[in-house]
């Protein structure tokens, strides 16, 4: 059981989609709010997790923290979130 959880971890951070570098390339240009909600939200979303409660989740965090400003919040996890979608 232990060495199928490894394995199952193993191929999902190592497998890239054929879709990353799309996603990537339009995180580039998202603002810093922006890229900083992709790199949150990017592996629970990457790993399968639903876009929407990932991005939502890693935002609330994020502002929580100091690191994205509540107003910008929203615009940049939208943002963010297009680009996530592409994984």
């Amino acid at each position: 059981m232990r060495a199928a959880l490894v394995c199952a971890a193993l191929l999902a951070a190592g497998g890239a989609s054929a879709s990353q570098p799309s996603a990537d390339a339009c995180a580039a240009n998202l603002d810093a709010n922006g890229k900083a909600i992709y790199a949150a939200a990017r592996p629970g979303v990457a790993g399968g997790g639903d876009v929407r409660a990932t991005v939502q989740s890693a935002t609330i965090t994020l502002v929580q923290s100091g690191a994205v400003p509540r107003a910008a919040a929203r615009a940049a996890a939208q943002a963010a979130g297009r680009c996530l979608v592409q994984l």
